[in-house]
């Protein structure tokens, strides 16, 4: 179980952390004031820099108020549900890296409704092998957007 301030400081850690990369980011592209006026990475600078001080705020906000904080955040059931859903989500992004969207999406939407929406394999994999097709046919054919391809792709000649 999760307590709501470890929730408190760990949300508050990781936003502050992008809101650093943000900042970090910007100055690659200058914050100061050029010819035509702000330089592109200003912006971007001053949201990454209100990003970390609210997250410095929150985790001081938490730190004083601790023995608030106390109650629990997050079951061991409830963090098995979100689990659920998160961990095919993360694969579907390492498998779109190795093998392509297409091949992604067809595995994916096959496990989730097999394995969550306890459908028979077969309605899966043939739902998620058409949603695929489909796709490819709306976006590569029709409004040739080309998205990231795996081997399969290659191996079909279909690049």
């Amino acid at each position: 179980m999760i307590s709501r301030y470890t929730a408190e400081i760990g949300t508050a850690t990781l936003t502050a952390g992008l809101g650093l990369a943000a900042v970090i980011g910007a100055l690659e592209f200058g914050i100061g004031w050029g010819d035509a006026g702000p330089e592109s990475g200003t912006f971007p600078f001053y949201m990454g820099l209100l990003v970390v001080l609210a997250s410095v705020g929150t985790l001081v906000q938490a730190t004083v108020g601790r023995k608030g904080l106390q109650s629990v955040f997050l079951h061991k059931e409830e963090a098995m549900r979100v689990a659920s859903f998160f961990l095919p989500m993360l694969a579907f992004v390492v498998v779109s890296l190795l093998l392509g969207l297409y091949m992604a999406t067809a595995l994916y939407l096959a496990f989730v409704m097999w394995a969550q929406g306890k459908y028979r394999p077969v309605v899966s994999i043939a739902s998620g092998v058409a949603a695929a097709v489909i796709f490819y046919v709306l976006l590569e054919v029709a409004f040739q957007v080309p998205l990231l391809k795996g081997p399969l792709e290659a191996a079909l000649g279909i690049y």
